[in-house]
This record gives C-alpha cells, sequence and structure tokens, in this order.
C-alpha cells in the first residue's frame, strides 16, 4: 500500500522542494561529533509555523538510525485501538518512505494488542509531521507507524514491553519517536503550570506517574498513551536519562497568550 498524505499543504509545504527548505531552516546545525544515540524523543504535531522549531531542535540533537517507529494519537476515531500499518511506503513530498515489514513482524509477534490496520492511519497528521525531519536527518528512512488510541495504563505498559523485546530481537539500532502536543486552548499560565507537571514525570522516566498526572489533573497532553509507551519502552532497553530540549506554546507565533497549545521536545537515553 501507498498512503498519501494527509496534510501536505496544510501543516507543512506541499512541494518537495518548499518543505526541504522548511525543515532545514527549522533543524539546527549540529556537528556530528555533539549528537547522541537515544532510544527515544518526544515530539510535537502542530502545525510547522507553530511547533516546527520545537522538532528540529530535537531530532537535531540525536543521531537518526534507518529504523524508526512513529507512535502518534488517534485524532480521528478510525481504526482500532493499537493500528499499525506493516508494509508498503507513505508518498511524502521529499520523497516516499518505505516501511520495515520485518521490525512490525517482530511488533505484532511480541504484542497481541497491536494489530494490522491502514484504515487508522489515512488522514492521521500526528506521525505524517514527523516524517521530515526524520528524512531530511536519515535518507535511508524505513519506519513503522503506530496509531494510538485511548487505552488504559496496564496496556501501555504491556505494549512499551513489548516494543521492547521487538526491538531486542530486531538487533539493529532504533528510535521510537512519541508524537503529542501538551495543554490545548489554556492561558499560557495555565498551560504552562500543567504541563510543567506533565514534564516532570517524563523526566523523572515515570510512566505510570505520568499516565496517572495526565489523566488526573486532566491535562489535555493528546499523546499521553504513545507518550507512556514510548518511555516504558525505553526504560525497559535500558534508559535512564529523560531531557527537556524545549519547551514553547503557540503564542510564540499567535500572539494570543489566552487560548494557547504547549509543545515540547524531549530526548530519553
Amino acid at each position: 500500500m501507498l498512503r498519501a498524505p494527509a496534510v501536505a499543504g496544510q501543516f507543512y509545504p506541499a512541494g518537495g522542494k518548499a518543505l526541504a527548505a522548511m525543515v532545514a531552516e527549522l533543524i539546527p546545525e549540529i556537528p556530528p561529533a555533539e549528537k547522541r544515540d537515544a532510544l527515544a524523543v518526544v515530539s510535537p504535531h502542530a502545525g510547522y509555523i507553530y511547533s516546527g522549531s520545537v522538532a528540529g531542535q530535537t531530532f537535531s540533537g540525536v543521531n537518526i538510525p534507518e529504523d524508526v517507529i512513529i507512535l502518534g494519537p488517534n485524532h480521528h476515531g478510525l481504526g482500532v485501538p493499537l493500528a499499525l500499518m506493516s508494509e508498503g511506503a507513505w508518498e511524502m513530498p521529499m520523497g516516499n518512505v518505505p516501511l520495515n515489514p520485518d521490525l512490525a513482524g517482530l511488533i505484532l509477534k511480541h504484542s497481541a494488542d497491536i494489530e494490522v490496520d491502514d484504515s487508522a492511519h489515512r488522514f492521521e497528521h500526528s506521525l505524517e509531521v514527523q516524517v521530515p525531519f526524520l528524512q531530511a536527518l536519515q535518507p535511508k528512512l524505513k519506519i513503522s507507524p503506530i496509531v494510538v488510541s485511548h487505552v488504559p495504563f496496564d496496556i501501555c505498559h504491556a505494549v512499551g514491553l513489548a516494543l521492547a523485546e521487538a526491538i531486542k530481537e530486531f538487533g539493529k539500532p532504533v528510535l521510537m519517536v512519541a508524537s503529542t502536543d501538551m495543554t490545548h486552548y489554556e492561558s499560557r499560565r495555565s498551560a504552562t503550570i500543567k504541563d510543567h507537571l506533565a514534564l516532570a514525570r517524563i523526566t523523572s522516566l515515570d510512566p505510570q506517574g505520568l499516565y496517572e498526572t495526565v489523566i488526573g489533573r486532566g491535562i489535555t497532553m493528546c499523546g499521553i498513551m504513545p507518550t507512556t509507551i514510548v518511555l516504558t519502552a525505553a526504560i525497559a532497553l535500558g534508559a535512564d536519562k529523560a531531557e527537556l530540549a524545549h519547551y514553547t506554546d503557540s503564542g510564540e507565533t499567535s500572539g494570543d497568550l489566552d487560548q494557547v497549545v504547549g509543545y515540547a521536545g524531549l530526548i530519553i537515553s
């Protein structure tokens, strides 16, 4: 299957050259010696004019391997709760990106909760907007995309452990990307306070605390499930550090500080 882009021309430029130029501007130049190997990153998924600088700063700090698992929230309600695309490619303005059927097979082998379902991916933007940044930094990119609906913590935990086992068996470097925006449509003051409660749980490597804080405090972090899963997997793979690369909100671009959306980038290693 060749998946067509859902939000080209909306969240980012539809033309390959224009998109490549915009992404190049959003990714700071960092010497290779200063980049680090990472198990996972957390990256936002708004329009590039709002959150692209956070994504670019986050991805620029890590070495991007050829194989990347991207998990994002389900904004449209289509498909199964944990939907994996396993074969084919994604058509993107900067060139098609193949899926990795070998890694997908291992994910399915280790997780009874994840199912193959292309329908959940058809209109979903949260994974798609991560791809041009990854393409720009890794020309041999292959992806394993998973759309995640609202699931309880025990499922997030089990899926995270399963991803870790799949990556171990795969035997090659794999980066996990959790796609999420933070608080939606509150004042900058309120959003900043709430978001840093959640970010503190991530930097403390506490996936259950993250899940319970976001749900219990009513924090409108749309990618809480993908982030919980990825954090669990990274810990199972030996992560001992999670660092905030950048935090901002939509008010930096719009000037509206009464109704902002928060954006955070984190590196887990």
